[in-house]
């Protein structure tokens, strides 16, 4: 299979790129952003328009894809069974025949981390040693952020003790809905502190946000409180990661980043379960942030079922045929 240099996926790897350690609320900044809805629109409907990457250069894009996904289980039917498969699946995210076929045998690819609810985490720390890929926990009263607020913050320092180096947080999203400001820098402040050396994802849980410039400010406001990702929704929520609620949090990373100089990463969740819709969306972050953010350390997937469509595409690639979707379980 022919690849280029900037197609070659990579196993998960340490971030590249100083932390973010936060900079003081300014509220003049975030007073000052506004949303042009109907150009992110008018931007989202031709990114989701245009042809897609065909053949090896699609097959090199999908690989990619591969490493930049959170394998995430988040049910209430959880095992340890159902966890240890999931990290099997992770270590192995294609089958041998589809990787010796695609000879990228020696890449050794896996996914970007395995993401669970806290009672899982030793589960899962235990079934990924010696691997390199990271845990992420789901914390401060996932998904609704609604127990009390030092049982949330606890919530994030027991899950680094048990061994997450990821912790994905809720933000309260009360307080931007009433434009509390301050109460969402102190709120994202403390979970950041909290979580010492483990890399925190804001999620901003955008479909409950109501309008793009309320994406846009909350992003802002956890930026500088010093999260190291942001990211777009629980998986939860009636309306999950969207092309312009994530375009408008990609620009948002670009902004701060030109003001402080620090890189921040990006993680649409929730109904990205198709192989051309990730290529749509790493399409995107290419095209507005550059090749930096399509490695995992920047761009993540928060995806349960989007493996298994890709490695039915990847299938359908080495083949000519598509097999039965049931082929293709996750755990």
């Amino acid at each position: 299979m022919t690849q280029t240099a900037d197609q070659l996926p990579v196993a998960a790897h340490p971030a590249r790129f100083p932390r973010n350690p936060g900079i003081p609320l300014d509220l003049d900044w975030v007073s000052s952003v506004q949303v042009n809805t109907s150009a992110v629109e008018r931007r989202a409907g031709s990114l989701g328009a245009r042809r897609s990457v065909k053949k090896d250069y699609q097959a090199a894009w999908l690989l990619r894809a591969i490493t930049l996904m959170d394998l995430t289980t988040l049910n209430g039917d959880d095992t340890r069974g159902k966890v240890r498969r999931l990290c099997a699946k992770a270590k192995r995210p294609l089958r041998h025949d589809l990787v010796e076929a695609l000879g990228v045998e020696e890449l050794n690819i896996t996914t970007g981390a395995v993401c669970v609810y806290h009672d899982m985490i030793s589960t899962a720390v235990e079934a990924l040693e010696g691997t390199g890929i990271p845990v992420a926990a789901v914390s401060t009263g996932f998904p609704d952020a609604l127990s009390p607020f030092h049982l949330r913050v606890q919530e994030i320092e027991e899950s680094v003790k048990a061994g997450a180096s990821e912790i994905d947080i809720v933000i309260s999203r009360r307080h931007v809905l009433t434009g509390d400001w301050q109460a969402l820098y102190d709120e994202m402040r403390a979970y950041r502190e909290a979580c010492g050396e483990a890399h925190v994802k804001a999620i901003i849980s955008t479909g409950n946000l109501g309008t793009l410039r309320n994406v846009a400010r909350a992003s802002h406001v956890c930026m500088m409180a010093g999260a190291d990702f942001i990211k777009t929704s629980t998986g939860k929520e009636s309306v999950n990661a969207t092309l312009p609620v994530s375009l408008t949090m990609v620009r948002t990373t670009r902004e701060y980043e030109a003001h402080t100089g620090y890189k921040i990463g990006f993680k649409p969740a929730g109904g990205i379960s198709k192989a051309k819709d990730a290529l749509v969306y790493m399409s995107m972050m290419k095209e507005e942030r550059g090749n930096d953010w399509l490695e995992p350390d920047l761009f993540r997937f928060g995806a349960s079922s989007l493996l298994g469509d890709i490695e039915r595409q990847l299938e359908h690639f080495v083949t000519g045929r598509y097999s039965a979707t049931f082929r293709h379980g996750i755990s």
